[in-house]
């Protein structure tokens, strides 16, 4: 028995995909939203991709565990219907504030009263959105990183609103689906994780964009010289660069909307997100 019986992701892009199967691979049921039959259809598609990359480290004992989780996932377009049962929603849709709020605002109309709001925001404060919610009581922040069952720690920040019992409920439910709950004591624009990573990535992107340097360049560097597995243009791939994008272009800085430009017009504007479209900064095909 969890935490939570039956819960919802809002959107089935990288991290929803990756959020469900990590959930349905423990046991609950879980409904993914998305707003069109073609975004449902393209989710059902990457989700088979996860699967593979999942069993790609696992190992293939591990497939008929698998498939059993993707069979405790079904897809929806209406959004009454999928939070109809819900006990607790995570919403990852992309990082654009208005987007969120708007999304809320929908669902504190069609979700049951006593079910929990999550949002896997990466970047936006949870108390710039928990009026929307119209429950700031049981809604927080619970953020995972790409490669959930890589990656596996999950942020779990609330605002000054949210029930102290529910901010337990949700890092319960985090440490019953395999993660490690790491549990923020107040609000902080990026949690721990993305406090530290966005400033490296922010660096290196300089250093592109100052000519300094290309993007291989800087990641043999940085891997050479402090040992690390990957550097910050391998990680911009993993992240997406339509995520790495809409972060930049929420910002008022000069620098990020310069980065947002050169992503745009290098990148997004050929098709090249990272690895999900197969090509990036490098390329996975």
């Amino acid at each position: 028995m969890t935490t939570f019986s039956a819960v919802t992701v809002l959107g089935a892009g990288v991290l929803g995909t990756q959020i469900a199967l990590q959930t349905a691979r423990h046991g609950i049921p879980v409904v993914v939203y998305d707003i069109s039959e073609d975004a449902v259809a393209a989710g059902r598609e990457r989700l088979a991709g996860i699967v593979e990359q999942y069993l790609g480290d696992v190992g293939e004992d591990e497939r008929p565990a698998a498939d059993a989780a993707v069979a405790r996932i079904s897809f929806a377009t209406d959004l009454a219907r999928a939070v109809a049962d819900a006990d607790l929603v995570v919403e990852a849709v992309p990082e654009r504030l208005e987007t969120k709020r708007e999304v809320y605002a929908r669902l504190a109309e069609v979700a049951p009263a006593d079910t929990v709001f999550a949002t896997n925001s990466s970047t936006l404060l949870p108390s710039a959105i928990t009026d929307a919610t119209g429950r700031p009581d049981r809604f927080l922040a619970l953020h995972f990183a790409n490669h959930v069952w890589r990656q596996n720690t999950a942020e779990v920040m609330g605002t000054e609103q949210t029930d102290p019992a529910v901010f337990e409920r949700v890092a319960t439910f985090a440490e019953e689906i395999g993660m490690v709950p790491i549990r923020l004591h107040k609000e902080q624009p990026g949690y721990v994780l993305n406090s530290l990573l966005v400033p490296f990535l922010d660096a290196a992107a300089g250093l592109v964009l100052r000519g300094v340097a290309d993007p291989e360049t800087v990641d043999t560097t940085w891997r050479i010289g402090t040992g690390a597995p990957v550097g910050p243009f391998q990680i911009y791939d993993v992240v997406g660069l339509r995520t790495a994008h809409a972060i930049a272009s929420a910002s008022p800085e000069p620098g990020a909307q310069a980065w947002a430009a050169y992503l745009q017009s290098e990148y997004l504007d050929h098709g090249k997100y990272g690895v999900e479209s197969g090509e990036g900064f490098y390329r996975y095909r």
